[in-house]
């Protein structure tokens, strides 16, 4: 979707009113007005959170909402910056809006920091139960409930593609960002599961770009090495510098999502970011309309996308495995 595209959806104006119902006609069937706010962790402008706020846009129009129509959506902007995403979250908070957003763990966090009674619905969050934001997935049991995206074990997974389409690698950095609350639980998993691949497992845990080069810069030194990029909205935001440092020292690399995938990296498996936004979406109609976030279980992801880039393969001297190709969701030549 074109960045203009998007901005319209936001005004409410590219859905056709033969779709809605008249204005009046819709707040008066909904109780008025209805204010969401959204919390992001990323910035503002990136075109993949562009995209993830056009498929949520998108749910909350096959419910019924529309912005500017029946609906109001406040959206703050983390930008990556911890600081900044607890002020905005205290910011939406004290706006008292009828349902909250919460687009990451560390934003979710920051939000039921501020509130246990407005309704918090989260996405793209890893493990809720572990991270003690719900009692149980069936049973949320507070005012939080949502969509995951990973579970912890999917790292095993990336060691094992990452050994599959590089079978020579020996050892294996994880990328993550120190100020994410979700990468000790990936690293425990990943260092679970290594010994069975003859892999050796080191940690990158960082805290800006800067700090990446030089920690990937001294890894890169050794042979036979390899890197799994853990999701945040770290790595998410730069996504595209993470793709060319690690492009640069040759380093073949399993990434979590496919959009890593289409800014150039290796291979990517993971749950299909937009099809949560989406889903989402159902979840704050039916808080709007009443619904308690304890009684909605916590859902987990349907689709996982498997993503080749055969370019990328090429410039790394890597024969992508027939086998492997064969299980692609999607080849990128």
């Amino acid at each position: 979707m074109k960045r203009r595209e998007f901005i319209s959806l936001l005004g409410g104006v590219a859905v056709a009113p033969s779709l809605f119902w008249p204005r009046a006609a819709r707040a008066q069937q909904f109780g008025g007005m209805r204010r969401i706010g959204v919390l992001w962790a990323g910035r503002e402008r990136d075109p993949q959170y562009e995209l993830f706020g056009a498929a949520f846009l998108q749910g909350l129009r096959d419910a019924g909402w529309s912005d500017g129509v029946n609906a109001r959506i406040e959206q703050r902007w983390g930008a990556g910056d911890p600081a900044r995403l607890r002020a905005h979250a205290a910011e939406l908070v004290k706006s008292a809006p009828d349902a909250i957003l919460a687009t990451s763990t560390a934003a979710l966090a920051a939000l039921l920091f501020e509130t246990r009674t407005i309704p918090v619905i989260f996405v793209n969050v890893s493990d809720p139960v572990a991270g003690g934001f719900v009692a149980s997935l069936a049973q949320p049991g507070a005012n939080a409930t949502g969509f995951t995206n990973f579970e912890y074990a999917i790292s095993g997974k990336w060691l094992e593609l990452l050994k599959e389409v590089a079978p020579g690698v020996v050892r294996a950095a994880l990328i993550q960002n120190l100020d994410n609350p979700n990468w000790p639980r990936y690293v425990r998993a990943s260092e679970a599961i290594a010994p069975s691949l003859r892999l050796a497992v080191t940690r990158i845990g960082v805290l800006d770009l800067d700090e990446l080069e030089r920690v990937v810069n001294a890894f890169a030194q050794e042979p036979n090495c390899g890197v799994i990029v853990l999701p945040s909205p770290f790595t998410l935001t730069n996504r595209e510098s993470i793709v060319a440092l690690t492009a640069r020292h040759g380093l073949p690399t399993v990434y979590p999502h496919r959009f890593f995938a289409l800014s150039g990296g290796l291979i990517s498996y993971g749950s299909d970011a937009n099809d949560l936004f989406r889903r989402v979406a159902s979840y704050v109609d039916r808080i709007l309309r009443g619904t308690k976030p304890a009684d909605l279980p916590v859902q987990q992801p349907t689709k996982y996308e498997l993503v080749i880039n055969l370019k990328a393969a090429k410039a790394l001297r890597l024969d992508v495995p027939p086998t492997l190709l064969a299980r692609a969701d999607e080849v990128i030549e």
